[in-house]
């Protein structure tokens, strides 16, 4: 029997706005508790010189979390929560991972470059976020909790491939794929990821 988180957690992408999950957070029937995280050198969150990679921000989440919990992970976040997994599976209960490389290398299942065009746009965001090459796919099959996958059909940086090679390597994943949706689904189709997220935690779940 799969444990029961204690809360779930919002971890963003390299955006780092804190708010990103909110409206899935508010569509959600479980009365588990909530908490949104941000990334230092992020969005609003002032930066770290000791944080130099993903495996630090895991570091990070870590140390905040007190007791089991579900992790809702979009784009770069799903990295970071990869890493939490792995080092910490006690810790974590259930995974949602939206739109991200989960450790993959997107080059070789279509995804776009965008890091020259996303620093363009974003030059104070972290060096090391835009050399980082992180490759978990060899342990992968590691990581044993529940996991939900959701993935945008128009998404050119992280093509629906991607989400299907996770669900090969993954040994308790599930694939949902928004047919229209991009890299921002977790936010745009809100309602339609809170009803399944309330799903993929089953037993956890009471209707307000």
């Amino acid at each position: 029997m799969t444990t029961s988180p204690e809360k779930i957690v919002f971890l963003p992408g390299a955006s780092g706005n804190i708010h990103f999950w909110q409206p899935v957070a508010d569509h959600l029937n479980t009365p588990i508790a909530r908490q949104h995280l941000g990334w230092p050198g992020f969005g609003d969150t002032p930066a770290n010189p000791h944080i130099t990679c993903l495996e630090h921000l895991a570091e990070l989440a870590i140390a905040q979390l007190d007791g089991p919990v579900a992790l809702v992970a979009q784009s770069m976040g799903g990295v970071v929560a990869m890493h939490i997994a792995l080092t910490r599976p006690d810790l974590v209960t259930h995974l949602v991972l939206a739109v991200t490389s989960g450790g993959l290398d997107l080059s070789e299942l279509g995804g776009a470059d965008w890091r020259a065009e996303l620093e363009a746009e974003r030059p104070n965001l972290p060096r090391w976020f835009f050399d980082d090459r992180t490759d978990l796919t060899q342990r992968l099959h590691e990581v044993h909790v529940p996991v939900l996958l959701l993935w945008g059909g128009a998404d050119p940086i992280s093509p629906v491939a991607v989400g299907e090679r996770l669900a090969q390597l993954l040994p308790n994943a599930r694939l949902e794929v928004f047919p229209q949706a991009g890299h921002d689904l977790g936010h745009r189709h809100a309602i339609a990821v809170a009803k399944l997220i309330d799903e993929h935690l089953g037993d956890c779940v009471s209707t307000r």
